[in-house]
């Protein structure tokens, strides 16, 4: 969780982390592209970034329908070879790793505009209950 400033709302990230042999930025890619066309959004801009610990680094950006324009969805990168040296791993396996906002993209699957119709008081309840997303199928 980290708060965002003078908002004062809370954003939920999801990260998630892949360790094996040659990784490259192109697997990176192709993982995020995948996990979100599961989602249903296939929609999606990388912009180089800096982050400390990886190299390369993205940011990751889909585009909101009812805002007509491109928003971030989250952050991701292969780490760094020094920052893997502590943990002993063999010299040609790479870690990709990314961190998601989930909030962003139930705005952009649910065609919500503003961040407060999603999250804090002005929540619709109903919404939360009927949206797809938010629900598990029993099979």
């Amino acid at each position: 969780t980290q708060s965002s400033g003078s908002s004062g709302i809370n954003a939920e990230y999801g990260e998630g982390v892949v360790a094996d042999r040659n990784l490259t930025l192109g697997h990176l890619i192709g993982v995020l592209h995948t996990f979100f066309k599961r989602l249903g959004i296939e929609k999606l801009k990388f912009k180089p970034a800096y982050n400390p610990y990886t190299e390369p680094s993205m940011e990751i950006f889909s585009y909101h329908p009812g805002l007509k324009k491109w928003v971030e969805i989250g952050n991701s990168g292969v780490f760094r070879p020094e920052m893997l040296l502590p943990m002993g791993l063999p010299e040609d396996v790479n870690v990709i790793a990314w961190g998601l906002s989930l909030e962003r993209p139930t705005m952009i699957k649910s065609g919500i505009n503003n961040i407060r119709e999603l999250i804090g008081p002005k929540v619709n309840l109903n919404m939360v209950q009927d949206f797809p997303i938010c629900r598990v199928n029993k099979a």
